[in-house]
């Protein structure tokens, strides 16, 4: 038996299978009163009895009123057991005696989950369900509905639970979040991918796997019984992998959005394919990399005061006057010119590297960290590189007049 639909509405199609279920004789109406289950539920515990409907309406030749509330169960086979072959699991047997009448419309005409999913699955012709081990004992149940409507029995796999770094289920305590959560983190599709089929299934010692290798390679007997740890630390790993490894053309698309969240105007600035090369090596998320980008696009209000205290003094005065001029001077405005120009400074002033560039990397980015220096500027640009040296030197200068 099967109601061929297009589904213009869901619950007109769970409805018509029970409805018709109800004529075959493999579903049954139950008018108990929640008072009654309630007794019936007590009365059994206290027996030390497992709680189940005792399929008092099933049998029941009592007359009703058409419009009585009521709910429709599930006659379950009451002989012989349920067994599947679960992918991972191996054989699982469940007696039919463990199993009780489940309802599967309730009083107010809606149909229940496990009921549902199973006419979803018949409709959508599914052969294999793979889900999490909690939903092993809904499994028995739904099986035997799929026989009841003569339809056919989908392969079956139960995965372990993800656990949290504590070994306790992962939940939002430990951060768990929805996979949108982790688009907004900051986290390429690739690498949550690539971490999520880790999680409880191997392919030797290969750490990193693209779409195609990860189809290529997974089968379900290679997936382990055990629960797997969620690991923030190696998802971060391996998005700073990708955020490097793939094109910075295809990372940038993802960048995008990221910066339109920071609302900063890259149209004074470097390509944002660019900036990816720039800062793929110090930012392990996208989200970090639109946080830390900003110098490059718009000027800064004010100098971190941690960086200017310890690098913007007086002693900086004479490096920054005399890079700034070679700056100026540079015709062909290349990372390797502009390299050239810092390590001149240095040569001419006979002092190392740090006495230039540690000023000139807080003059240019307001900050003490950056890409390396030579690409920073370079990115930043020639006008607006020596107007923040410039601005620089205008805070030594007045805190010399401070002292």
């Amino acid at each position: 038996m099967k109601v061929r639909t297009t589904r213009p509405n869901v619950f007109d199609r769970y409805n018509a299978v029970i409805d018709q279920m109800l004529e075959e004789g493999t579903a049954y109406k139950c008018y108990c009163s929640k008072e009654r289950l309630e007794a019936l539920r007590e009365e059994q515990m206290a027996k030390g009895e497992k709680p189940r409907y005792d399929g008092r309406c099933r049998h029941s030749h009592e007359h009703h009123a058409d419009d009585e509330p009521c709910v429709v169960r599930f006659a379950n086979p009451q002989e012989g057991s349920v067994v599947f072959d679960d992918q991972i699991r191996g054989p699982i047997e469940f007696s039919n005696q463990e199993l009780d009448d489940l309802i599967i419309r309730r009083t107010d005409g809606s149909p229940t989950y496990n009921f549902c999913v199973v006419v979803d699955d018949w409709d959508m012709e599914i052969t294999h369900v793979i889900r999490g081990e909690d939903h092993i004992n809904n499994t028995p149940r739904q099986i035997n509905i799929l026989k009841a409507l003569k339809a056919p029995v989908p392969v079956y796999a139960h995965v372990s639970m993800i656990n949290g770094d504590d070994g306790k289920k992962l939940s939002k305590r430990h951060g768990a979040v929805s996979v949108m959560q982790y688009r907004d983190d900051g986290y390429l599709p690739e690498a949550l991918l690539n971490y999520l089929v880790r999680l409880g299934w191997s392919h030797g010692d290969q750490e990193i796997f693209t779409r195609e290798e990860m189809i290529k390679y997974f089968t379900l007997n290679a997936v382990s019984k055990s629960a797997s740890a969620f690991n923030t630390d190696k998802l971060l790993w391996l998005n700073h992998h990708y955020i490097n490894a793939l094109p910075p053309e295809y990372v940038a698309t993802h960048l995008q959005w990221h910066i339109e969240q920071e609302n900063i105007d890259t149209r004074n600035g470097p390509q944002l394919a660019d900036l990816v090369k720039l800062l793929g090596e110090r930012c392990k998320t996208l989200k970090e990399m639109a946080q830390s980008c900003r110098y490059f696009y718009e000027d800064f209000a004010e100098f971190d005061a941690d960086a200017a205290k310890k690098h913007l003094r007086p002693v900086a005065r004479q490096p920054l006057e005399v890079v700034r001029d070679k700056l100026a001077a540079i015709t062909d405005w290349t990372a390797e010119n502009v390299h050239h120009a810092i390590q001149a400074t240095a040569d001419e002033l006979e002092v190392g590297m740090g006495k230039v560039g540690m000023p000139l990397r807080v003059a240019v980015t307001g900050a003490g960290q950056s890409p390396a220096l030579d690409v920073t500027v370079h990115a930043i640009g020639k006008t607006r590189s020596i107007e923040r040296i410039n601005k620089a030197l205008d805070f030594i200068a007045e805190r010399e007049n401070q002292q």
